[in-house]
């Protein structure tokens, strides 16, 4: 076998999907990106079977490409682009703003918010380190690099990142209690 795995049997994917067994033989495998593959929701799989906007895998696969899904921002058409924890998911048409959490059972919940809470998203900080010519950069757990970050962020302090301006508003220190 060369190269990565292209398919994925339903019965492999991860269980807080929630997957049916015979809904079908394969399901939707994530393309590389922000979010692993057991720890992200493909977009079509949010549209179809959390908000079930799609009747099935083709139609959801035509309301992205319309353009009208914005992950953190910024519009995506990849059907199989993967959405994660805290990540904003906004639908232009409708004007709506989804967040992407946890419940109790570690199952994806989308949670839908206001406008104004969709500016903003919660970021944990993975690495903290200087690049070429002495330059503080952070990188966080969904795949951002940020420079020039506050010097008091260290490894994992959580951080308030703004998807509007691309910048770090405020930072929440990791400790006790």
């Amino acid at each position: 076998m060369r190269g990565p795995k292209k398919h994925l049997k339903r019965l492999a994917a991860p269980k807080h999907w929630m997957l049916d067994k015979l809904g079908g033989v394969f399901a939707v495998r994530p393309n590389p990106g922000p979010h692993k593959l057991r720890e992200s929701l493909p977009l079509s799989l949010f549209l179809r079977n959390r908000l079930k906007y799609a009747l099935n895998y083709t139609e959801a696969k035509k309301i992205l490409t319309q353009r009208v899904v914005r992950v953190d921002g910024k519009v995506r058409t990849c059907h199989k682009f993967p959405t994660g924890f805290m990540d904003v998911v906004a639908i232009d048409r409708t004007n709506e703003y989804f967040r992407m959490l946890y419940d109790t059972k570690g199952r994806y919940v989308v949670h839908r918010i206001q406008a104004a809470e969709a500016d903003f998203k919660l970021c944990k900080v993975k690495s903290v380190r200087t690049v070429i010519k002495g330059v503080p950069v952070l990188t966080t757990t969904d795949g951002r690099t940020i420079r020039y970050p506050d010097p008091h962020v260290k490894v994992n302090d959580t951080i308030v990142f703004n998807i509007n301006t691309q910048k770090i508003t405020d930072f929440v220190k990791f400790e006790p209690g």
